[in-house]
């Protein structure tokens, strides 16, 4: 399983796109503003969406892309979500105000979007992919996705706070690659508390859960532009610790345009 790493920022400026990844051909997770770097034809081939959660940097290219191919496609786009993501969709972007509602065009019996709801825990079979819906802790109702290649899982947090949730649940999964969100720095940390996102200090607190064994590469994603070195200096700050340094988790950084093969 190929995962292409279309945007990784967790805010836009140049060379920063927001989040989505290409699993393999027809796969998007998220529809982040990293859609827009592919071509046409790659969009074209593009027959399922998974969204974490409605939060516009997750989901801003997903009209356009619509818009850009769904003359060209003989069926549908199925859009997988939460129940409430799809209603934030239907409500405040697919309404006929900020958008054409694709779900009815051209015809409700032949329309250009799908909504496939699913609840946390669900196990999906998309596209010969195996997904699990995994618990994440934000503002809105939002999810993280484990999706199984030929290796092991490939686990992706989702935007969260601290969620020993999730950790009770992949540490029964065979992992080898953990993308985790790290949206501000510790002098952000308040505000990474009130908007539910991790920082550094909180980053720590939550890889304490991985056992001692496992040594899978972590990477770091959705850090806002502005505070990113300073992230990953406070990232390795904490990981080369005396707390840690005998034990040091193999973390690194996301890139847009990376491939990681599972």
């Amino acid at each position: 399983m190929k995962v292409r790493v279309l945007g990784c920022s967790g805010a836009i400026a140049k060379d920063c796109r927001t989040t989505s990844f290409l699993i393999g051909e027809s796969i998007l997770l998220d529809a982040g503003t990293g859609v827009g770097d592919l071509t046409l034809e790659e969009m074209g081939k593009i027959d399922h969406v998974l969204l974490t959660h409605s939060h516009l940097d997750h989901i801003a290219a997903l009209p356009l892309m619509l818009d850009a191919v769904s003359s060209q496609r003989r069926h549908p786009v199925q859009v997988h979500a939460l129940t409430a993501t799809i209603s934030a969709l239907q409500t405040h972007v697919f309404n006929n105000v900020i958008w054409p509602d694709f779900s009815a065009i051209p015809s409700a019996a032949s329309p250009f979007l799908q909504y496939q709801a699913f609840v946390c825990g669900d196990v999906l079979s998309i596209a010969g992919v195996q997904i699990e819906v995994l618990p994440a802790h934000h503002t809105v109702p939002a999810v993280g996705f484990a999706m199984q290649g030929d290796t092991g899982w490939w686990v992706f947090s989702g935007d969260t706070e601290r969620n020993p949730l999730f950790w009770n649940r992949i540490n029964t999964l065979k992992v080898v690659c953990l993308v985790i969100e790290t949206a501000f720095s510790n002098r952000e940390r308040d505000l990474a508390r009130r908007s539910l996102h991790l920082s550094p200090e909180t980053l720590a607190q939550e890889l304490a859960h991985i056992p001692a064994a496992d040594r899978y590469p972590i990477y770091i994603t959705h850090t806002k532009p502005q505070e990113t070195a300073l992230i990953v200096e406070e990232i390795r700050q904490f990981d080369s610790s005396p707390l840690h340094c005998c034990n040091p988790h193999n973390i690194r950084w996301l890139e847009a345009g990376q491939i990681l093969d599972v």
